[in-house]
């Protein structure tokens, strides 16, 4: 894995200089590659190099690295170089199950193998989960899955695999050469001196078990991240395709067949990874190392794809495809109007004077702009038109809108599989590694016109928010978009959960009791710390207690089940220790969202309502977002003093909340995110907080502390049942859900 940060400022000056000063450095000489023409097997022969195609200047420069080393003939190594067309993630045609030799899952025993965490107490944290593999990193295993059978097809004895991002060490020809000779000092026969070599790789943390077997060799048991770098014989080629199918990430699936092949590393890594260069994989570990309190930074990365064609103007026939096509933009980094009748009048009188004070830079089935077409164009001359072509009734329309637009349009056809690729070529944007959305269609939502009571409580305080393109920027004149409630089906039309529980029992088919943590909390949730109390209800508790990682524990109670749209009601007193927070929430990840009621220990007296939204269908990798868009509320009363009911309301054009039956804010759409509009779990928590913004510094001489649940009541829509008969993304859900709180 790499996990390096990309370089910013004056950190990536300094490297820029570096980078040009090795320029200046004479070329190296390697004699353990032969000639190009001399297949010996004493000798390195072709070099293989794993390139995308959307990446030549990656390619341009390995070429530039290679061309800096020479052979045992004196002749630059880029002689030998062979481009091998790497799979990728992001092309149409690239599907996860097309390949046999991959299992596209692994477990968090699998990781801990090649990984080990002896300061981790994980207790009963479910190893055995499945864990579903990254588009990214399905692509990577393909890729060098295909680089094995050229190599074991091929006539040579040994080849150099390497990535596009490899630098080379100063002294690679140098230190190659010496475990080279090495290397074949301890040879047996014929036969060849191992199966992979490591030039480029990064030790697990606490080491990696290995076994000298010369001055700059060693065997290694385990314990060896990347594969950029590496040589491979035919042989070793041959034996890894017969341990085939490779099972989750192919850096760590060969660790677990070092016992079944001849594998040597160099003493250390003599080819890194360029730090100028951003990683395009992604990590699909990362959320279960959080959730055992492996990784700690609780600051995501902002979204920052840079826009460069606005605005942007989709019109089309209702029902093909249109509400797609918008939450499509949203995922690319517009922030994206979409399905109304009409817009907010300063929204709409903005955009007809052409005034950048508007809030949006895409505008997506919105019935009221197809007759200013001809002024949209006036007034943006750089702007792109989307035409969405439906059924043949709607041929003439259609036909009459592309003649109006002329040739700056983009035609789709509502009928095709939709892709990236079209879109994304037209807008000059990358494509993300996620599908192309499909989500149920919307159709145009009413506005009414009258004024958001956005707050009924006058006391409320926005508090900062994120920057997002999800996240429409504070300003006290915009009260977002209302508009006439959606219906929701009714009990008879789809599976509903209706349901009061004053916990005398704890259910386990209901309710799970959390054992992990997430990367913002001191703790790690406990079972042991939720405790029954005898008259009903239970206590959450936060004490001391060594847990290697963490010096904390805490708890929290999750739904087995999902959830999409309803009522979400509890009864809970909180605790009035600083550092601590009290949640009752909705929680999802890949996209993540989030809809959040909190009490924290240092203001007992006042309630934090929040929101979470990330774009995407289910499994969408955006989880951006850190302190989403939290609004304070007095209470009035002191929370920690009694028992009292906190209640969410949550439909697809509003969000309300209400404290004792009353209500207390309420959000519309774009107030300031769109409404939450997937499946999400039930949480309800109480644990010890990094942030002192949010909740003070912990009085850990306070602890032990507990919070005390009396009752959850629930009536909402089965969100699996429901979302599993809506919207289908490759006839599955995805295996392993981490929820990151």
């Amino acid at each position: 894995m790499n996990l390096s940060r990309p370089l910013r400022g004056a950190r990536r000056l300094i490297h820029s200089f570096f980078m040009k000063c090795r320029t200046l450095l004479p070329r190296q000489r390697c004699v353990a590659f032969g000639p190009s023409s001399d297949a010996r097997k004493s000798e390195i022969n072709d070099i293989y190099v794993i390139n995308l195609d959307r990446q030549p200047d990656r390619m341009a420069a390995v070429h530039r690295e290679l061309d800096r080393i020479l052979d045992s003939a004196g002749i630059p190594l880029t002689r030998r170089l062979i481009r091998h067309r790497a799979c990728d993630a992001r092309a149409d045609d690239f599907v996860v199950r097309e390949m046999p030799e991959l299992i596209s899952y692994y477990t968090l025993a699998d990781q801990l193998f090649v990984e080990p965490q002896p300061q981790t107490l994980p207790a009963g944290f479910d190893f055995d989960r499945p864990i579903r593999m990254s588009d990214a990193e399905v692509a990577v295993a393909r890729s060098h899955v295909d680089v094995w059978k050229k190599i074991a097809a091929s006539g040579v004895s040994y080849a150099l695999v390497l990535e596009d991002d490899v630098l080379f060490d100063h002294g690679f020809g140098r230190l190659v050469d010496q475990a080279w000779r090495e290397l074949l000092e301890t040879a047996v026969g014929s036969d060849a001196a191992f199966d992979v070599l490591y030039l480029s790789y990064k030790e697990v943390r606490y080491g990696a078990p290995k076994v000298l077997v010369s001055p700059n060799v060693y065997r290694p048991e385990r314990g060896l991240w990347y594969l950029s770098g590496y040589v491979l014989s035919r042989r070793g080629a041959q034996r890894l395709l017969k341990l085939l199918p490779c099972r989750g990430p192919v850096d760590l699936w060969i660790n677990h067949k070092f016992q079944d092949i001849e594998v040597r590393a160099v003493r250390r890594s003599i080819i890194s990874q360029r730090l100028d260069l951003q990683s395009t994989n992604s990590y699909s570990i990362l959320p279960a190392l959080s959730q055992i309190g492996i990784l700690n930074d609780e600051t995501p990365g902002t979204f920052n794809q840079r826009l460069t064609e606005l605005p942007v103007f989709a019109f089309g026939a209702a029902g093909f495809g249109l509400s797609s096509l918008a939450m499509a933009l949203s995922m690319l980094g517009y922030r994206c109007c979409c399905d109304l009748d009409d817009l907010p009048e300063g929204e709409l009188a903005a955009l007809l004077d052409g005034n950048a004070s508007r809030q949006f830079n895409a505008y997506v089935n919105i019935a009221s702009l197809t007759s200013h077409i001809g002024l949209l164009r006036q007034q943006f001359p750089g702007a792109k038109f989307i035409v969405l072509v439906g059924p043949l009734d709607d041929a003439d329309t259609m036909l009459n809108m592309l003649t109006t637009l002329e040739d700056d349009v983009l035609r789709l056809d509502g009928n095709d599989n939709p892709n990236w690729r079209s879109l994304c070529q037209f807008l000059r944007l990358a494509p993300p590694s996620s599908p192309y959305p499909c989500v149920p269609e919307v159709g145009h939502r009413k506005i009414r016109r009258r004024e958001v009571d956005r707050s009924p409580n006058r006391s409320a305080k926005q508090l900062p928010h994120d920057s997002s393109p999800w996240i429409v920027p504070l300003n006290p004149n915009w009260t977002g978009i209302d508009v006439s409630q959606s219906d929701l089906p009714t009990i008879d039309e789809v599976p509903r959960a209706s349901f009061h529980d004053d916990f005398y029992i704890v259910d386990p088919s209901r309710w799970m009791f959390r054992d992990d943590t997430f990367p913002g909390n001191l703790g790690l949730f406990r079972p042991g710390n939720v405790t029954k109390v005898p008259d009903g209800g239970v206590t959450l508790t936060v004490q001391r207690e060594p847990l290697g990682v963490r010096d904390l524990s805490a708890a929290s109670i999750s739904s087995r089940n999902r959830f999409l749209f309803g009522r979400f009601e509890a009864t809970f007193q909180t605790t009035n220790v600083p550092g601590l927070v009290t949640g009752f929430f909705l929680h999802r990840d890949s996209p993540r969202q989030e809809i959040d009621v909190e009490i924290t220990g240092d203001r007992p007296d006042r309630l934090l309502v929040n929101v979470f939204y990330n774009p995407g269908a289910e499994g969408a990798k955006y989880d951006y977002g850190y302190r989403g868009t939290p609004v304070s509320i007095p209470l009035g009363f002191d929370a920690s003093e009694g028992f009292h009911s906190f209640a969410i309301e949550w439909g697809p054009d509003q969000i309300s909340w209400f404290v004792n039956g009353v209500l207390v804010h309420r959000r519309v759409l774009w107030d300031p995110t769109p409404i939450p509009h997937l499946p999400m779990t039930l949480h309800v928590n109480t644990w010890p907080t990094r942030s002192r913004e949010l909740a003070g510094r912990l009085a850990v001489r306070a602890l032990p502390a507990a919070a005390y649940v009396r009752s959850i009541t629930v009536d909402a829509i089965n969100g699996d049942v429901e979302y599993q008969q809506s919207v289908s993304m490759d006839g599955q859900l995805p295996l392993a859900d981490y929820s990151a709180y």
